[in-house]
């Protein structure tokens, strides 16, 4: 199915065109049928004579309801674009014009009804509603002379509305789901249905989505899809569904503007960089506008970063990607104040003297369909999932300039500068301070900043340097234990002689080495504490196990001390070690063996 809006001046004939197309009545309330003025959306389907189907959302076109007429253009990719020819061009006809062009809608026909009233011939009237969308991109669309009542150009126009639908860009049936909701109600024994335009993706039934909307962000569940009032396994963009949802949610909690997304795919965000594309020069914009997108419409204030952009903080947060087109207006106005397209979905903060000034000439020469290596060189570090998130377009081959680890995507510079930054702050250190174990995990995240430090052990390595407990250094670092050096190689050649007398406190003390050069000595594999103040080589539980083994199986705590040629001070916590690596077995008080 393809969908396709309509669009007017109030009283021009939209519900009546839509009446004679398809057979349906698109207005919904006894109100409107009772004033014959629409006043929300309405909705109707038929076959062309290609035999495929269209649908139409048919929009109010009364000043005051234009918020509601927004929500039906919104989220569609065409429109007919209805003027009476009795009437001719209208003030409403300007505003929805407006709409149209805010929102980048190109595709449609203009339809000119009532033409069995038109007292001015009819090239009169063409020639003025072709003036006034020139310009627009309408301005090229077939204008189509009908008379509803009595059929007259109706075949003509099925034919043209069926040339239309061959010129629509093809949806992208595994694009990920944004459906703007316009219709919220409950049936007896079904629960919540909401209805809206899928304009890219798949549903179906048992699909998991998330709802987020003035309600907050809630997990659901489909239960049922229906289209065209016959319910179906599945359905495709573009199209016209209704859904029935597992929520928890009463109809009533739900809301014209929430919208329905795939799980994961989308970043609620509340602020935005926009660039004008049609309207008043942003710098004349009052703080507060109303922002109007898909069916949503929205306070926000509006911060102008020179006459053609701008940024805007959100009353809510909303699923918004590079390229989006919106419709600002002024709060209370009922006429569109501009257009804008979404350019940055996470925009820098703009803090200070002349920010504002440097970011407008950066959002210049931007694209609203986004440049993968600007993202990734602004960034750092980007994951090509989150750039996919925002919307960038052309994220399938890594860009120029572009390095990949894993999932993530780096800028090659940035990548090269974290890892001189990081080596030069590791060298720093340990020459300031060779006892150092190296610098913290927490140091260098914060060197790095927020990119760097997500790929801090990828820096590490690239840069040629070590992470060990937490902390980062040379390979091989030290190669001396600075002003330590002397008294540790004393220690070393005194135990090398007597691999089991660890010297005392005292010994240790005069050779200037404190709980700190020990245990820097230790992380470099010099020596091995087994206890306060207590020092061995590396390799003496080794040692130590081939001379207990000599012994008769279990063996007492004082064999194994004279066999050592130690003292209780050493052998115990020796023993313990041996024990905790498993390479002895206590057996009771007195007894060991070997395990």
């Amino acid at each position: 199915m393809f969908v396709v809006a309509t669009a007017g001046h109030v009283d021009h004939g939209k519900s009546t065109l839509v009446r004679a197309l398809t057979g349906m009545e698109p207005d919904r309330w006894a109100e409107e049928r009772r004033r014959g003025l629409t006043i929300d959306l309405g909705f109707a389907w038929t076959q062309l004579p290609s035999g495929r189907e269209v649908a139409f959302v048919d929009v109010p076109g009364h000043e005051r309801l234009l918020g509601n007429m927004v929500a039906g253009l919104g989220p569609v990719p065409a429109v007919c674009f209805v003027v009476a020819a009795d009437e001719g061009w209208r003030e409403q006809s300007a505003d929805h014009r407006d709409v149209l062009q805010a929102l980048g809608i190109e595709h449609g026909l203009v339809v000119l009804t009532r033409t069995d009233r038109a007292g001015a011939p009819l090239q009169t009237v063409i020639d003025q509603v072709r003036a006034e969308l020139r310009g627009t991109g309408l301005a090229e669309a077939k204008i189509l002379p009908v008379c509803a009542p009595t059929g007259a150009g109706l075949p003509q126009l099925r034919t043209a509305l069926d040339r239309l639908l061959d010129s629509l860009p093809h949806p992208q049936p595994e694009a990920r789901v944004r459906l703007w909701i316009d219709r919220s109600f409950s049936i007896s024994g079904a629960g919540t249905v909401v209805t809206g335009t899928l304009q890219a993706g798949q549903l179906a039934s048992g699909d998991k989505l998330v709802l987020a909307g003035e309600n907050g962000e809630h997990q659901v569940t489909v239960r049922a899809v229906h289209s065209r009032n016959r319910e179906v396994d599945a359905v495709g963009a573009t199209n016209r569904v209704a859904l029935n949802l597992r929520s928890g949610l009463r109809a009533e909690q739900v809301h014209r503007g929430d919208v329905l997304l795939t799980p994961g795919a989308w970043d609620l965000v509340d602020t935005v960089d926009v660039r004008r594309t049609m309207g008043a020069d942003l710098t004349t914009a009052p703080e507060e506008v109303q922002l109007h997108l898909g069916t949503v419409s929205l306070g926000c204030r509006l911060r102008p970063l020179d006459a053609g952009h701008a940024r805007l903080i959100l009353a809510r947060a909303l699923p918004l990607q590079l390229g989006d087109r919106l419709v600002l207006r002024t709060t209370g106005s009922r006429s569109v104040f501009a257009g804008a397209q979404v350019l940055d979905v996470d925009p820098p903060a703009l803090q200070r003297r002349g920010a504002a000034a440097r970011r407008a000439a950066q959002l210049a020469g931007m694209e609203p369909d986004g440049d993968a290596a600007l993202e990734v060189a602004r960034r750092g570090a980007v994951r090509r999932s989150a750039l996919q998130r925002m919307g960038v377009r052309a994220v399938q081959a890594v860009p120029d300039g572009v390095l990949q680890q894993g999932q993530w995507w780096l800028h090659a510079p940035v990548f090269d500068a974290w890892q001189r930054r990081l080596r030069a702050a590791v060298q720093q250190l340990l020459q300031d301070d060779p006892l150092a174990p190296g610098l913290s995990r927490g140091a260098a995240e914060n060197l790095l900043g927020e990119a760097g430090a997500q790929l801090l052990q990828q820096v590490i390595d690239a840069a040629g340097l070590q992470h060990r407990a937490g902390f980062i250094t040379l390979p091989g670092h030290p190669a001396d234990l600075g002003p330590a050096e002397p008294g540790i190689q004393a220690v070393e050649r005194a135990l090398a002689a007597t691999p089991f007398a660890a010297p005392e406190a005292r010994e240790l003390q005069a050779l200037g080495l404190g709980p700190r050069e020990l245990a820097a000595a230790e992380r470099t594999g010099r020596l091995l504490r087994l206890g306060e103040g207590i020092v061995l080589l590396p390799l003496a539980p080794a040692q130590a196990m081939r001379t207990l083994a000599t012994l008769p199986q279990p063996f007492t705590t004082s064999q194994a001390r004279q066999a050592l040629d130690t003292t209780r001070r050493v052998a115990i916590p020796l023993l313990e070690y041996l024990d905790r690596r498993g390479w002895t077995r206590r057996l009771d008080s007195g007894h060991r063996t070997l395990a």
